[in-house]
């Protein structure tokens, strides 16, 4: 067969109203219609570049109102009410923390966008949040393991919310692309109508635990707490350079953290690389690979164990580095879509497939489903390369599984509403 996301429609009676930001494509707001959600502001912003992409897409599919296509940092307020903000922040150049009140932040160019959330946050204080980064933020930076996290949290929660945040594979809930990523939903304490149990809440009773359903490892757990002072957080977290004290599912509630290990409950049939694929008399001759170009492909995919010379020292070196797959498995889900996937040039990281004893690359339309986007979304004739859309599909989120978080939030919303 051939999957094919459902096509987008905004809800007619919206559950509630969000704000996006970092918003890309629009992964956060096609998932979150989906669940009944309306969006209400979105801003995308790519500083590197002149010409901004993106938010062209983003605008095609979604028209004008509310977007904003400039640096986050001078939106001064949203004007629209939310009661959801999300975004998929920026996830480069962790640093040192400082006060929100120095404006520098998590230092680094994008690090320090995380204070613009929290700004924003501070100003606006929405009902919830929810966001995604990458799984190596629970242990960023290598020299303070789990520190920038830990300003995350205390942030976060002095502002009054508490915090759930779980690192999910997509594939382990039946969608077709492997893409590891952290989750983080926060609720202000106000609408928690009783005293939260964590374990509860990571188990069972929380939003990210109803959505997407896990076992826990209780070997695996633990309870600690951050001080409530950023600065403190940032100057003496884990100087011990011990592994991260954050495992994969956590609770986070006035300064106390309870982590445990967890896996995946699923039990329905997944989705595959194989289930997204065009018939290969749809696929233009420019994505089959020519058979003198073969054997690069087969060499940077393969095991290397060789000596090497530093181009500019001259110092040699040993280089190892172990198989990828060659070709990648029809059934099983795909490896994680980067954004270097488009382009002819052969490549380590990028997906190839056989067919009928012939190689070819992926299409656009074929990694916009393996994101759960509907087939060419990232498509606008005339201006944006293919290289370009393949760049798009992999900065994305899985579709999927913000929808399945955006419609427990809802229930949670509805709930305020009711009271």
């Amino acid at each position: 067969m051939t999957y094919t996301a459902k096509s987008f429609s905004e809800p007619e009676k919206p559950i509630g109203y969000v704000a996006e930001l970092f918003a890309g494509v629009g992964g956060f707001r096609v998932g979150l219609a989906g669940a009944g959600w309306k969006t209400v502001f979105s801003n995308q912003w790519e500083p590197s570049t002149r010409v901004q992409h993106a938010s062209e897409v983003y605008i095609e599919r979604f028209g004008s109102d509310g977007h904003s296509n400039v640096d986050i940092a001078t939106v001064d307020r949203i004007s629209q009410p939310f009661d959801l903000l999300v975004g998929g922040f920026p996830c480069q150049d962790y640093s040192v923390a400082k006060s929100r009140t120095t404006a520098t932040g998590l230092a680094g160019k994008k690090g320090v966008l995380w204070w613009e959330i929290l700004r924003l946050v501070d100003l606006h204080k929405p009902k919830f949040i929810f966001l995604e980064n990458v799984d190596r933020l629970l242990g960023s930076p290598s020299t303070q393991r789990g520190r920038d996290f830990a300003v995350m949290l205390t942030t976060l929660g002095n502002e009054g919310y508490d915090i759930q945040w779980r690192v999910i594979n997509s594939a382990d809930y039946g969608f077709p692309q492997r893409r590891i990523r952290t989750f983080i939903v926060a609720t202000r304490q106000d609408l928690i109508l009783k005293p939260p149990a964590p374990l509860t809440q990571i188990l069972s009773d929380g939003t990210l635990a109803r959505a997407l359903p896990i076992n826990a490892e209780y070997s695996r757990y633990s309870e600690f707490e951050i001080d409530r002072n950023p600065e403190v957080v940032s100057t003496s977290f884990n100087l011990a350079k011990h592994p991260t004290p954050f495992m994969n599912s956590g609770y986070f509630h006035n300064g106390t953290v309870n982590t445990l290990k967890s896996t995946a409950a699923f039990s329905g049939i997944p989705l595959t690389l194989g289930d997204v694929l065009e018939d290969s008399a749809e696929v233009p001759a420019e994505f089959w690979i020519d058979a003198t170009s073969l054997d690069s492909w087969r060499y940077l995919k393969g095991a290397k164990s060789e000596e090497r010379t530093h181009k500019t020292s001259g110092f040699k070196y040993h280089y190892t580095e172990g198989a990828i797959a060659f070709p990648d498995s029809q059934e099983k889900p795909s490896r994680t879509i980067l954004t270097g996937e488009g382009g002819k040039t052969p490549s380590r990281f990028k997906h190839l497939i056989e067919i009928n004893g012939q190689y070819r690359r992926l299409l656009p339309i074929e990694l916009e489903r393996l994101a759960g986007f509907p087939d060419d979304w990232t498509r606008l004739d005339g201006k944006v390369s293919l290289g370009r859309r393949a760049f798009f599909v992999g900065n994305a989120l899985v579709v999927g599984i913000v929808e399945k978080i955006g419609r427990e939030l809802a229930k949670e919303l509805a709930k305020t509403n009711k009271g």
